[in-house]
């Protein structure tokens, strides 16, 4: 069950859920494009049994690497919650260690939405709330923000 569901007060409605975007997984991707890159160099490279681990061994060294990225990856985008309710918001992250924010949403004065033009176009950004006296730490990678700020400057 997840956290927010744990937390919500009786009549607490959730406006908006988000989450971290896909791109999260680029890193990933593009490492795994390199150990297909080696793999099909190993395979034109190999002449025999004899030279296998010189020109394999890069590959599959790659292609782990690649695997734990995107396991790495794929549990920060299942744990973390983003949660706008219409009293307050909700960060959570964190599988084995919970690291939790929350802030009233009549505490909030500004949110700022950051986005480059790869941002802009692939539907992400970084999320920064500014409240009285604190604000949260930047919410990179989230998936459509502008949905998100407008739960949020709604109230």
């Amino acid at each position: 069950m997840s956290y927010y569901k744990h937390v919500l007060q009786p009549d607490e409605t959730v406006k908006v859920i988000g989450r971290l975007h896909w791109t999260l997984f680029l890193p990933a991707i593009q490492v795994a494009l390199v150990a297909v890159a080696l793999l099909a160099v190993a395979s034109r490279l190999s002449r025999g049994p004899s030279d296998w681990h010189f020109a394999w061994i890069p590959a599959g060294v790659a292609g782990v690497l690649a695997l734990g990225m995107f396991m790495v990856r794929l549990i920060q985008r299942h744990t973390t919650e983003i949660v706008v309710t219409d009293r307050r918001v909700i960060f959570k992250r964190g599988l084995f260690s919970r690291h939790t924010v929350e802030m009233n949403v009549s505490k909030i004065e500004t949110v700022d939405v950051e986005q480059n033009f790869w941002a802009r176009i692939l539907g992400h950004g970084t999320l920064m709330i500014h409240g009285t006296g604190s604000g949260f730490e930047p919410l990179r990678g989230v998936s459509d923000p502008l949905t998100i700020r407008n739960a949020i400057v709604a109230g």
